[in-house]
């Protein structure tokens, strides 16, 4: 459902609850809602009165109506099941960065624009022939303009039985059945819904599970293949990591898309993890560390948090329809009859499935190279991906209990590196400071070398502390937690078909860095939209910047 004016959420709870008692429902409802300006989390609660069946729902939404700036914002409610997309912002701007086909579409006479051709057009985008659509108005006099502009747009229209003189709001009915053939002009390499199938994806970190976990509550059937034996044993095996926007001057793509990816993550994390022991919503500090005194250039991130990243890995992977594969290294990939056989070193098939997403980090590009080898005819396609590259890093930590004399701040601090204290680890609390940075294709550092590194990077971000600690960073007493990085140049995901007609269903997942817990779950959902059809969950322009196959 397309829903131009948002107002304080009710047409959307009382649409959830129809979903929910209805036994004929559909797997998922897709909701998209456009406003202006957004109501405050007590007003949705408020606007749903004494009724019982939509108090709980508002509480539900108003418990995720947290930091909303303009854009879209994706909410998944109900175990997933039910998702709203709510675009703040010029609602013309906002139609004309959908990549949808609505089912049914409430359209509001509440602003001067809203029956406009220009508006109505980029409405009629959005529709798919069939497409239902109600407009009420004060009276059935204001309908004539919006009436005249609809059926120019390719709406045949129900005029309502009423006088022309009556002073009561009315509704008008219509149907999108233009007289002329439909032009598609959106990104999706995909113009309808995908067959719910079987899915292979190759790799067990964030980006694997992610996309396996989003797949599954559409009802695909996943396999997530790993050469590790158990998952998160790449780069999401971190210990911690902060859930924390990217922010910067000019507003960019990456701060847009991290924005969006962060309050998605902070969803899942509320209602898979256990807090104060798998993550806790702390507030971040971003320190300008070319201060060495609190700037007013510092931001406090009141909904940033810190998160064990195995913990969502593992949530993920036990989700109805997900199963996980260890010890599998997947050396080849081969194209039979309709369907992907994955291949070990001696070549025996390790899985077969309908479609593969390749969510390996770095090993992605080895794979695709021997693909490249069997089927030169992807080298084009394939030479549009962007390169992407290992990044060791170190972690350095300790346990509290072993530096009781240093003070330590409340929260985590994050800006040249990230300082995060108070972890609950088997054997106590700990505190995690890093990460160091070193191409892999250089010869690895010595650890001490690291650590020292990591202490220069305290040292701006937090002096008293790194003077405190300075003997236990040079006594290579401290512990370490290492591993490598996949980024990409413009240090931007990967996310989309590595055939531009997407007719071998062979996708990517990959390039998140040192992002994986802000990109994650939006490249999941993002992947999982295009396969389905679905709302994106970010503004086209924005998905355009993922794109697999952008140079």
């Amino acid at each position: 459902m397309l829903d131009t004016q948002f107002e304080q959420g009710t047409r959307f709870l009382k649409t959830w609850q129809a979903w929910r008692t209805d036994p004929q429902r559909s797997r998922l409802l897709h909701y998209v809602a456009l406003t202006q300006s957004l109501p405050t989390g007590p007003e949705l609660s408020s606007a749903v009165g004494n009724n019982p069946a939509l108090i709980p729902l508002a509480q539900a939404l108003a418990g995720q109506w947290l930091g909303l700036l303009p854009g879209f914002h994706r909410f998944l409610l109900n175990q997933g099941q039910v998702v709203l997309t709510l675009c703040v912002g010029d609602t013309l701007a906002l139609l004309r960065q959908q990549q949808f086909e609505a089912d049914t579409v409430a359209l509001s006479l509440d602003h001067a624009d809203a029956a406009s051709l220009w508006t109505l057009k980029a409405l009629a985008r959005c529709c798919r022939r069939g497409t239902h659509l109600t407009v009420r108005a004060p009276q059935v006099r204001a309908l004539s303009d919006i009436a005249r502009n609809l059926s120019q747009c390719g709406f045949e229209i129900r005029l309502p039985e009423a006088a022309t003189a009556s002073p009561a709001p009315v509704t008008l009915e219509a149907s999108f059945s233009p007289r002329w053939t439909l032009k598609n002009s959106r990104q999706n390499a995909i113009e309808t819904a995908l067959p719910l199938g079987s899915c292979a994806v190759i790799g067990a970190g964030l980006a694997g599970t992610g996309v396996a976990a989003a797949l599954a509550r559409r009802g695909w059937q996943v396999t997530v293949l790993d050469r590790a034996e158990a998952p998160a044993a790449g780069a999401s095996g971190l210990p911690v990591g902060l859930v924390v926007p990217h922010v910067s001057a000019d507003d960019c793509a990456l701060s847009q898309l991290s924005r969006s990816g962060v309050h998605l993550m902070l969803q899942q994390a509320r209602s898979l993890l256990v807090a104060g022991q798998d993550w806790s919503p702390t507030g971040v500090l971003e320190r300008d560390v070319a201060d060495s005194h609190i700037s007013q250039k510092d931001i406090w991130h009141s909904q940033g948090a810190w998160l064990k990243p195995a913990q969502l890995v593992r949530a993920w992977l036990s989700q109805p329809g997900v199963s996980f594969m260890g010890n599998a290294e997947v050396r080849q990939l081969r194209a039979r009859n309709g369907t992907w056989e994955l291949l070990d070193a001696q070549e025996q098939v390790l899985c077969r499935a309908e479609r593969v997403v390749l969510a390996n980090a770095c090993g992605a590009t080895t794979l695709l190279q021997r693909l490249q080898q069997d089927e030169p005819l992807r080298a084009r396609d394939l030479a549009r991906l962007p390169a992407m590259h290992g990044m060791r890093g170190l972690l350095s930590w300790a346990l509290h209990d072993d530096t009781s004399a240093a003070v330590f701040p409340p929260h985590p601090v994050n800006g040249s590196g990230s300082l995060v204290p108070r972890i609950p680890i088997d054997g106590g609390t700990a505190w995690f400071m890093g990460s160091s940075y070193q191409p892999a294709n250089q010869t690895e550092r010595p650890d001490q070398d690291n650590h020292r590194s990591n202490w220069q990077h305290l040292q701006p971000l937090l002096p008293e502390l790194a003077q405190q600690l300075q003997q236990r960073f040079e006594s290579g007493e401290l512990r370490s937690w290492k591993n490598t990085r996949c980024v990409t140049a413009d240090r931007l995901p990967v996310v989309g078909p590595l055939e531009a007609s997407d007719a071998s269903g062979l996708w990517i997942c990959a390039g998140l860095g040192s992002r994986g817990l802000s990109f994650s779950v939006l490249c999941a959902e993002l992947l999982a939209a295009r396969w389905g059809a679905e709302p994106w969950p970010v503004a086209a322009r924005l998905a355009k910047a993922l794109n697999a196959l952008r140079s």
